[in-house]
């Protein structure tokens, strides 16, 4: 039976019914202790000796309370009138995600910024060890000022923090495990784990979140069917058919990462996943839209390939600039956490080689087209890719250690074929390395004692200095080096300098200490391509092939 307005919860005067649903009764209520308006959620007397009810609404008491997050709602208080439970929570204007979706598909902009603060709110959830479970679009409030906040933890479970943190005292009275053979969940929302009553943990969130973020984009559910039958065993065994027309591709990927059916190859974290969100949303703008309509099963392999590599930290650039084109275009290629450290074009222009440190691991290196969603390993651990020949032969750095005080590394060249081969030691030392056109001679910047040398071909000196060397590059006719170096201790200015043959050297310009260059040389292409490393030219600004700075390494293709 329905509250009337005036009626007294405790210090909460009953005000407006605001809705009613499976687990309770919901009314705009006035706290009459602070003068604030509240919503309160009663669970009907009728339900009160129902203890699976009553277990639930407990449980979502104590799990949201638990929390505090701008993106989950936020819980006040408790109590009991008549025998029947209440939950005290802030009041929200606004709709829910189901009503604002109506069966459409959102602005792209929009829906990533409403998965950008789900994720956010799940992660939150999860590093206090929370596995929500019940993620749907009735569940997901849309604020009148554009704000998301997850509602209804009554299926809530507790697990292992994701980090080391004290969980509070109330969480612990959550259920830890889900009674094997139990399904819990909304059809259609449910993860491949709950369909088959197995035991989920946040990855399951992980992947209702995906369908969210599906349904959003297209305005369709991502798994369908005309009975519940048909529904679960699309979770279990179908792709969602068709994505938004125009949807970048590495929306589309993140999208097809959420939802891979074993959770060991899904997003591990909903953190990770919020990353990657926010970093597309400041480049939605330049990214190549997704032509894909029917994807291929398993868009992802752990091992086998990393397809979406995001990472933290600046911008790595995997440069092509076309003669009537000055402002280039950007596909983004990596979409892991972790620092991209170098990248290089093979000779057939399309494949690109780089190496990476994802997630803490060792450098390793990785092969990738833009038309290809997956990168590949190319078995190489604690290796950094210096430089490839035109006969396709890798000049490698093995075991780069970095240079303390600046932003180089440290190792031992090697030389190994790209098609595959064991790798080929040729000195130690090494700071970076560069093949000579014809593919036959390596230059090479090694470390002597104090002193850093240019070498080319290895065993000839061109040149020696204290400075640090930030990066050395061969001419296109081979009969030039180029290099950038600064003194220690990065001083307030550096150079870029070339060198003839026999160890000339002629003063290019000079950068400042925030990478601005004034000056002009040489710009080395190949098939209208330009080569990672220090590029200058007459009227133009020389970038790193990896941008050093506080913020992140992505691996990108420019157009």
């Amino acid at each position: 039976m329905a509250l009337s307005s005036g009626i007294r919860l405790g210090p909460y005067e009953v005000l407006t019914p605001l809705g009613a649903g499976g687990m309770g009764e919901v009314y705009r209520a006035k706290d009459t202790r602070l003068g604030r308006e509240v919503a309160v959620k009663v669970l009907p007397a009728a339900y009160s000796q129902d203890a699976d009810r009553l277990r639930r609404f407990e449980q979502e008491a104590r799990a949201a309370s638990a929390l505090n997050h701008p993106n989950i709602l936020t819980i006040h208080d408790i109590g009991t009138h008549e025998g029947s439970p209440y939950l005290v929570s802030e009041l929200l204007e606004g709709e829910t995600l189901r009503e604002h979706l109506g069966g459409v598909a959102l602005p792209q902009r929009k829906a990533i910024d409403y998965a950008i603060q789900v994720a956010n709110g799940l992660a939150a959830a999860h590093e206090k060890g929370i596995v929500h479970r019940d993620l749907k679009p009735e569940n997901l409030f849309l604020t009148k000022d554009g704000r998301v906040k997850i509602l209804d933890f009554g299926l809530a479970k507790l697990t292992q923090p994701e980090q080391p943190s004290e969980a509070p005292a109330s969480a612990a009275t959550l259920p830890a495990e889900t009674e094997t053979g139990v399904v819990l969940g909304t059809m259609g929302y449910m993860s491949p784990e709950q369909v088959r009553g197995q035991r989920a943990d946040h990855r399951a969130d992980i992947f209702t979140f995906g369908a969210i973020l599906y349904e959003m984009l297209t305005g369709k559910r991502a798994f369908r069917g005309e009975s519940a039958v048909e529904t679960m065993n699309a979770i279990l065994k179908e792709e969602p058919l068709e994505t938004q027309a125009g949807m970048p591709v590495p929306l589309e990927h993140i999208v097809r990462h959420c939802l891979e059916k074993t959770p060991e190859q899904r997003f591990q974290s909903a953190r990770d996943l919020a990353f990657d969100l926010e970093a597309l949303s400041t480049l939605s703008t330049t990214l190549a839209p997704a032509t894909l309509k029917q994807p291929p099963r398993r868009w992802l392999r752990p091992l086998a390939g990393l397809a979406l590599l995001a990472i933290i930290a600046g911008v790595f650039f995997i440069g092509r600039r076309t003669a009537t084109s000055a402002v280039p275009s950007f596909q983004r290629l990596t979409f892991r956490r972790g620092t991209v450290r170098s990248g290089r074009f093979a000779p057939e222009g399309r494949t690109i080689v780089y190496s990476a440190s994802w997630e803490g691991k060792p450098a390793e290196l990785f092969s990738a087209r833009p038309d290809s969603p997956e990168s590949r390993s190319l078995g190489f651990e604690q290796a950094d890719v210096q430089a490839i020949s035109s006969a396709g032969e890798m000049a490698l750095l093995l075991k780069p250690q970095s240079l303390f005080g600046w932003s180089g590394y440290k190792g031992t060249l090697a030389r190994a074929p790209l098609a595959g081969g064991a790798p080929r030691e040729v000195l130690a030392d090494a700071q970076t390395a560069d093949w000579a056109p014809d593919g036959a001679a390596l230059a090479v910047v090694r470390a002597v004692g104090e002193r850093n040398r240019v070498e080319f071909p290895i065993g000839k000196v061109l040149y020696e200095t204290a400075d640090n060397i930030l990066a050395m590059r061969i001419s296109p006719r081979g009969d030039l080096v180029a290099l950038a170096e600064h003194p220690p201790g990065f001083g307030t200015k550096g150079s870029v300098s070339v060198l003839d043959l026999k160890g000339n050297k002629r003063l290019v310009g000079v950068f400042a200490k925030d990478r601005r260059f004034a000056g002009g040389a040489a710009r080395r292409r190949r098939s209208g391509r330009t080569f990672p490393g220090w590029e200058v030219g007459v009227g133009s600004a020389p970038h790193l092939a990896s941008s050093i700075g506080p913020v992140a390494h992505r691996a990108w293709r420019a157009d």
